[in-house]
């Protein structure tokens, strides 16, 4: 698993080890992620090059961390059980488009673009969409566009998608992303405001939607326009 540029950048951090990972993916196992491809990728994305040198030690704890903006880089829990839901819904995840909104510092966009064919991420605050940028240029990941606006209007001209994920919850869907989204595609979202839940929402063949709640979650909430 060594020998990914941003840990060799980093120097002998103890960071970059395949132990501390290990034991991150193994905390995620236990509380109920199973797919082999999400641990295999949540291993080999180096989340403590996604946060500040200070919070750098505690990266492969399974919480949330500040990233400036009031936002934070996902509970890895969360990431892997965004990116579970949304493979149990694709057929061939390698030729699948995936939007996620809320790019954040990147992290999450990294290990989603190890599982899919292509992923276009959309951040509303432009200094966390050049952060991103900047965590994610060492790592060299042709299948991830990145792009600044307001992901509560999707984005058009990489429509449709297979998949749609969102790092922050509203109160119900953009219509746009009912839009965007491809026939038999799905969405993995939180939605409410003081009780939020985790929800799968499926567009089946025929264009209908049906939605599923699946546990509780907290999340920044979903706002619109840029900054």
């Amino acid at each position: 698993m060594g020998g990914d540029p941003v840990s060799e950048r980093l120097g002998n951090t103890g960071l970059a080890s395949e132990r501390v990972r290990e034991r991150m993916v193994e905390r995620v196992r236990e509380l109920g992620v199973r797919d082999a491809r999400v641990l295999g990728a949540l291993a080999e994305v180096p989340r403590h090059a996604f946060l500040e040198p200070a919070l750098a030690s505690r990266a492969y704890e399974d919480t949330p961390l500040p990233i400036g903006h009031g936002q934070t880089i996902s509970q890895p829990y969360i990431v892997a059980r965004t990116a579970e839901l949304a493979l149990a819904g694709c057929v061939d995840p390698k030729s699948a488009k995936v939007l996620e909104v809320g790019t954040g510092c990147g992290y999450a966009a990294a290990v989603l673009a190890r599982l899919f064919g292509t992923v276009v991420s959309i951040e509303r605050v432009r200094a966390l969409h050049e952060l991103a940028r900047n965590n994610l240029r060492p790592l060299r990941i042709a299948n991830l566009r990145l792009v600044y606006g307001d992901g509560f209007d999707g984005v058009p001209a990489e429509a449709p998608f297979d998949a749609i994920t969102a790092a922050a919850a509203g109160e119900e869907l953009p219509p746009a992303w009912i839009e965007q989204l491809k026939p038999g595609g799905r969405i993995v979202a939180p939605l409410g405001s003081s009780e939020q839940r985790m929800t799968v929402i499926c567009k089946d063949d025929a264009g209908r939607v049906s939605r599923r709640t699946v546990e509780a979650v907290r999340f920044v909430p979903l706002r619109t326009g840029k900054t």
